[in-house]
């Protein structure tokens, strides 16, 4: 698939209720800040009374959950667009240095079950879902929906997802940062 660089459009009039709760990683361009081997990778929005968004990733490494705690706002409060700040403190285990980044909400469907996440550098995208696992055909459209905002779609790693995802409960936690730490030396 080619891409065209051209200026991104980002979902317009989100309703932020309907994206609150679990989405599970179908696929990513591998990232520095996440484990290469890393399985069963999602993400809980949680919405708060202020109008921020508490943000839960995990994955599963090695048997061990792995996680970290965020927030996410809106970029420009007054607009209408999907662009939100996503604000993480490092390392998790120690949280003091805030990194902030992008989170671009690029496509999401009518009844909000699959989500296109991207940023302005195209350096990052996430093929999100409700569901453990997706249709090959919904897959494939998903990745077009990406190739439209000019992303090269080659470099995308499916995330391996169980039949029966794990609870965030069932597994020990990685409560040392091995996999932050393993992840910045990109192992």
């Amino acid at each position: 698939m080619t891409t065209e660089k051209k200026e991104m459009e980002v979902v317009r009039g989100l309703d932020l209720e309907r994206y609150m709760g679990r989405w599970y990683e179908i696929a990513s361009f591998p990232a520095r800040f996440q484990p290469k081997d890393g399985v069963d990778t999602r993400a809980t929005y949680t919405l708060n009374p202020d109008g921020t968004v508490k943000v839960l990733n995990e994955t599963w490494n090695g048997g061990k959950r792995g996680f970290i705690q965020g927030s996410a706002f809106k970029t420009d409060p007054k607009s209408e667009e999907a662009k939100f700040k996503v604000r993480f403190y490092v390392p998790p285990f120690l949280p003091i240095i805030p990194v902030t980044g992008d989170y671009w909400v690029l496509y999401i469907d009518p009844e909000y079950q699959h989500a296109v996440i991207g940023q302005p550098s195209r350096s990052y995208l996430w093929i999100l879902s409700r569901t453990a696992h997706v249709e090959e055909e919904t897959y494939n459209q998903l990745l077009e929906k990406a190739v439209e905002q000019g992303y090269d779609v080659s470099k995308l790693h499916k995330t391996p997802q169980s039949d029966t995802p794990p609870e965030s409960n069932a597994a020990p936690d990685d409560t040392k940062g091995i996999w932050w730490l393993k992840s910045i030396f990109g192992k």
